[in-house]
């Protein structure tokens, strides 16, 4: 496969009605497409089913990614339902571009259709229908019986409140906007955030930058080298069961935070990955530590996460609980996740709120295939 390319045959035009509308077009949205087709296959009532996507091609935040990125399973650990992932040259995990590759084929493969890029101003409750939706897009917009929201966080990065963000003269950018070392080459670095963007990123800037000082809230907590993101999807998954059956449950965080892939075990073996304090303020020139030592500074680097990107629901009224819409799971569909306030409206791969570790490529597909069973039960089109 060669490096995804816009398919000229998702044009933005919009249909006028469409009986599911999934939001986002990426790994998630397409996981649902994909059990929607699955599941109607054989039945003389298949929903019509549109993807908006606001990226001009296929890959989802893939395509944003930084080069070096590098995923925590090999290619057959990080698959979607349906499609195994080939192997990369050389057998090694999969960078980003690879999994623009594979989600390219994709959605090729299972002819999903989706539009773009088209991106989605607001979602709002249709006067004519209950419980149906009119989607305002910059193409115009549809009128969809149910909503399927898999945007992702990656469009919605988080800034933290640190002492003198505003003050610090450098360059500041989070990892939403790092595409590799080329750009701090030579400067002096500080990289905030002891979860994995944070340490790949400063191993990524090892050998380039000038220095880098990789700061974090907590020791960093390394997994054993021999974990990947097989155990954690099996730790996580196996730790549902045991909340479900009463028993205690070992979750990932017992695990560590931060999965050794090859570039950063390299670094830290060298010695050249060590943590630092987290700093106590940034000053125009640099940043100051809690013990009262500076250091000078050409560029941060904010590794901090993200929050769900949700904003185009905000005007629906909804219940919101810790910065996320109140949901239910169906009864009958376990791994699916529906507003609590709306019975048509869905979410899917926004993290462990979404199922365990449905932000991930294997472990969106249970939350998509109960999404897709509970959007069937609704519109009366279940098998």
């Amino acid at each position: 496969m060669s490096r995804g390319t816009a398919d000229l045959r998702a044009l933005p035009d919009l249909p006028n009605t469409a009986d599911v509308c999934i939001v986002g077009g990426g790994q998630s949205g397409l996981a649902v497409a994909y059990h929607l087709q699955r599941l109607h296959r054989r039945t003389a009532r298949r929903p019509t089913v549109v993807v908006l996507d606001g990226r001009a091609a296929p890959g989802g935040a893939w395509r944003d990614a930084w080069p070096s990125l590098t995923l925590f399973s090999p290619a057959g650990y990080s698959s979607l339902p349906g499609r195994l992932m080939p192997r990369p040259d050389g057998g090694s995990n999969p960078d980003a571009a690879h999994v623009v590759d594979y989600l390219t084929d994709y959605e090729h493969r299972y002819a999903i259709d989706v539009r773009r890029p088209v991106r989605v101003r607001e979602v709002a409750a249709d006067p004519s229908a209950a419980e149906s939706w009119v989607v305002h897009t910059d193409h115009g917009t549809v009128r969809a019986r149910t909503v399927v929201n898999a945007t992702g966080t990656w469009d919605r990065p988080f800034w933290p409140a640190v002492r003198g963000i505003g003050d610090f003269r450098g360059r500041q950018l989070h990892t939403h906007d790092y595409r590799g070392p080329r750009d701090l080459d030579g400067d002096r670095v500080l990289v905030v955030g002891g979860g994995n963007s944070g340490a790949q990123v400063a191993a990524d800037l090892v050998g380039s930058a000038v220095r880098v000082h990789w700061v974090t809230r907590e020791p960093p907590r390394y997994l054993p080298d021999d974990v990947d993101g097989r155990v954690l999807f099996e730790t996580a998954t196996q730790a549902v069961r045991d909340r479900a059956a009463g028993r205690e449950a070992r979750g990932v965080a017992s695990l560590g935070d931060i999965v050794a892939v090859p570039p950063v075990r390299a670094a830290r073996d060298r010695g050249d990955l060590v943590a630092e304090p987290m700093v106590a303020a940034l000053t125009p020139d640099g940043a100051r530590w809690p013990d009262g030592s500076t250091a000078p500074l050409d560029a941060v680097v904010w590794a901090t996460g993200f929050r769900p990107a949700l904003a185009h629901l905000h005007g629906l009224g909804l219940q919101w609980r810790s910065g996320r819409p109140a949901t239910v799971a169906p009864a009958g569909s376990p791994h699916a996740v529906r507003s609590a306030d709306r019975r048509s409206l869905w979410f899917v791969g926004y993290g462990d709120w979404c199922g365990p570790a449905s932000a991930t490529l294997i472990g969106v597909g249970r939350p998509a295939r109960d999404t897709a069973a509970d959007i069937a039960d609704h519109l009366g089109t279940a098998p």
